[in-house]
């Protein structure tokens, strides 16, 4: 049993696949779904045109054998009659009985057909009169005539009259016929009813050959039209699919992807016009990574040589804010503010080194095994005097679960103490939640204040360098301009997301998303980036935010390059 049970699965799976994919190829290929289309509609067309001709070759076929018998039976019943009213007048039995042989015998020999039956009109006939006959190894019987018939050439001996009838053929098959009924007299004697049979055969013999031709020659039209057509649109997909591929690999990287220009007809054209786009593309792309390269070196290079000089003059710098109770007022503030923007002018420039770092791809993680639980806790509890100078709360919630998961401490740290402080300074004094959730993918940790918030339009470059959306708002935390540039940036080497949503008046959301394989692509955040009950409503309940008010900024992807 498990054999048959794994054999039909085994089928299943197989017959799904199968099944998959024409569903593929329709999806995907426009010559196939081209081709289709054309033979199915030829296929139609062609359909209806093989049935109708059958069906017309069939009506004339048929009237025209039918108009053949009129003529035949009128024929045979006229001679016959012209014989028997030649004959000598009949007076008693045996010569009424030989005159009837003798009209039979005319009239089988008139007649194109075997198949005649007959019998005398009661009201129209003697009693002398001869009984009914039949003839043709009685195939013909009364009994298959319709009443109708036989009512119409009793009542209506002037005209011919006929049916359509099955004649019991080989093998009990029954054979198409035309029977026609007239009336013939024996003079002195009475009227006798006479049918005549004539079978089809040789018209169904023909009517099948012609139809059999024409399902024959519509099939092979079907498959001549589908070859033109492949054929045809195999000369004309071929450059198309040529470009998607160039196309495709052009936006994979590789710039050097080309079509080969051969004619001067449109597709031609199209490959020439491709591969020019693609030289100028491609050279505005190379000075752009050479501007790029000489950009990062020199920010590189002056964070570099401006390290030294700058140690120095923190050394004097501070030597100065030591000794600044000994100088007059004015000198005295003009050392502290000299330690003030040496120390920010330091931050500036290890923000800087960080961001060329990103930028020349040469940052490495660190990781670990760790709690982000703890590791958020340790942040917060480092923050709070900063928040409790600001007067606000810091609330911490730890995840419920495991939420151990592989990180660089370091830079975790780092994306938490920036979103933590960028929170303080803009909470308005409100609290501010953070919390921690772990899923079965991933770990995360929000931020939450309920603060000012921000425009959509000033959400969308939160993450831009050295961007505000308060110019005028000076910076109570110090701060360089750069730090959800760069937690961006660890966010990503992470292999995971920084999202943020916010609403003007209700506050500002930050989710950072780390996944516990790095190597896994895309996951879930444990942790809607949209609180729930996030707007206060005119009754103190709250609601969600409606799209035109709200925005919520994904980001998995590196900064954007700009120019400082």
């Amino acid at each position: 049993m498990p054999d048959v049970r794994s054999r039909v699965r085994a089928l299943i799976i197989r017959a799904t696949r199968l099944g998959r994919r024409p569903v593929r190829l329709w999806r995907r290929s426009l010559r196939f779904r081209t081709i289709l289309i054309t033979t199915a509609t030829t296929t139609v067309a062609i359909m209806v045109a093989t049935v109708w001709a059958a069906l017309a070759i069939q009506a004339d076929l048929f009237e025209a054998r039918k108009d053949q018998i009129l003529d035949d039976t009128r024929r045979a019943v006229y001679l016959t009659q012209e014989s028997v009213d030649d004959a000598p007048l009949a007076t008693d039995r045996a010569a009424i009985q030989a005159l009837r042989n003798d009209m039979l015998d005319d009239l089988a020999t008139a007649a194109s057909t075997s198949y005649i039956v007959g019998s005398p009109i009661a009201d129209q006939s003697t009693d002398d009169a001869p009984s009914g006959f039949a003839l043709g190894d009685e195939v013909l019987d009364e009994s298959m005539l319709s009443d109708g018939l036989r009512e119409q050439v009793r009542t209506v001996p002037e005209n011919q009259w006929w049916q359509s009838i099955g004649l019991p053929g080989e093998g009990g098959q029954l054979v198409p016929a035309i029977v026609v009924g007239q009336q013939l007299e024996l003079p002195a004697v009475g009227v006798y009813e006479v049918y005549l049979a004539y079978p089809l055969s040789d018209v169904a013999r023909t009517l099948a050959f012609v139809q059999l031709t024409l399902w024959i020659t519509g099939i092979a039209l079907v498959v001549i039209v589908a070859g033109v057509v492949w054929l045809v649109m195999r000369a004309v997909s071929t450059p198309i699919v040529d470009v998607a591929k160039a196309s495709a690999r052009f936006a994979g990287g590789d710039l050097s992807a080309r079509l080969t220009a051969s004619g001067e007809d449109e597709l031609a054209t199209l490959a020439r016009s491709f591969n020019q786009m693609a030289d100028s593309i491609e050279s505005q792309i190379r000075e752009l990574a050479e501007l790029s390269l000489v950009q990062q070196r020199f920010v590189s290079d002056v964070s570099h040589e401006l390290r030294t000089p700058l140690t120095t003059i923190r050394l004097a710098a501070g030597i100065l804010h030591g000794e600044r109770e000994s100088f007059d007022p004015i000198a005295q503030r003009s050392a502290e503010l000299l330690y003030e923007q040496v120390a920010r002018f330091e931050e500036l420039l290890t923000d800087l080194l960080e961001i060329s770092r990103y930028d020349a791809g040469s940052v490495q993680l660190e990781r670990d095994h760790l709690s982000l639980s703890e590791l958020a806790e340790s942040v917060v509890e480092s923050m709070r005097g900063i928040a409790d100078q600001n007067d606000t709360e810091l609330r911490f919630h730890a995840a419920a679960g495991d939420d151990v998961a592989d990180m660089d401490p370091r830079r975790v740290r780092r994306v938490l103490r920036n979103l933590i402080g960028n929170a303080i300074e803009h909470c308005e004094h409100e609290p501010i939640d953070i919390s921690v959730a772990a899923g079965p993918h991933a770990v995360a940790v929000g931020v939450r204040d309920y603060g000012l918030g921000m425009k959509p339009e000033h959400a969308e470059r939160v993450f831009d360098r050295f961007w505000r959306a308060d110019p005028s708002r000076t910076r109570t935390l110090g701060g360089t301009g750069l730090g959800l540039s760069i937690a961006l940036g660890d966010a990503k080497l992470h292999g995971g997301s920084l999202e943020v949503w916010s609403h003007i008046g209700v506050g500002t959301h930050f989710v950072l998303t780390i996944p516990r394989d790095p190597d896994g692509g895309a996951v879930e955040s444990p942790i809607a980036v949209e609180p729930a009950a996030s707007l206060p409503m005119g009754d103190g309940s709250a609601a969600s935010a409606s799209p035109t008010e709200t925005l919520i900024v994904r980001r998995e992807s590196a900064p954007r390059q700009e120019e400082s």
